[in-house]
């Protein structure tokens, strides 16, 4: 089995090659603002002649679906499921939160093991893990505060762009945290990882938000429709 992993649902365009047995065959992330859809197959097309494995011998895509980046979210999926319509491979969503969290699971601290992403305006998207990998928060958008209250009372080992917050709100209510890092974005690798576990019937690659986005329509200026 070969994977293609994919994220574009943050500030880069990430993707990566593993075999079955978890080896990296390639892998790169580009970081970038916007630019996602235009980079994302020229990445991949790079990663697939230096690792020597043609689009035919892939067995499986896996895609970050969210939370993130409305439009990054989308720009990945849609790659994901065309890469996977023409080459008749499934395709397995895998959530941001997961990825983060991943690389700290299996620790012997005991700590809660929590992701956390900045959704501005004061607010994250979070889940939590036991330190054997047992969801203990489902994923949720909330207040820092209310956040990290849901997140109980015990040590907390905290990852992603919303760490820092989490961790300095915690210190604030006599909690014990540390940073273990402030990423933006999930290893690539892990992803991968992920999708090699993943079953296709439980992981749909379906876009995976937490809220509404920001912009709306505006209809207050229109011109009324005549028959």
């Amino acid at each position: 089995m070969t994977v293609l992993a994919i994220d574009t649902a943050h500030a880069a365009v990430s993707a990566c090659l593993m075999d079955r047995q978890a080896n990296v065959l390639a892998r790169d992330t580009q970081p970038m603002a916007r630019g996602h859809a235009e980079s994302l197959l020229p990445l991949i097309q790079r990663l697939l002649e230096t690792a020597n494995v043609s689009f035919a011998q892939l067995s499986r895509v896996a895609v970050v679906v969210g939370p993130g980046s409305f439009t990054g979210i989308r720009i990945g999926i849609s790659a994901a499921r065309g890469i996977g319509l023409a080459c008749g491979v499934p395709v397995v969503g895998i959530s941001s939160l997961s990825a983060l969290a991943a690389p700290l699971i299996g620790s012997e601290s005991g700590a809660v093991v929590a992701a956390a992403i900045d959704a501005k305006h004061g607010q994250v998207y979070v889940q939590g893990f036991s330190a054997r990998g047992q969801a203990i928060l489902a994923p949720r958008i909330a207040k820092i505060r209310d956040a990290v209250r849901a997140l109980g009372a015990g040590q907390l080992r905290l990852v992603g762009s919303g760490a820092a917050m989490m961790a300095i709100e915690a210190w604030s209510m006599g909690m014990e945290a540390d940073v273990a890092s402030d990423a933006s974005s999930p290893d690539i690798a892990f992803v991968a990882r992920l999708g090699l576990l993943a079953d296709p019937e439980q992981a749909p690659a379906r876009p995976f938000y937490l809220k509404a986005p920001d912009a709306k329509p505006h209809f207050g200026g229109l011109i009324a429709r005549t028959s």
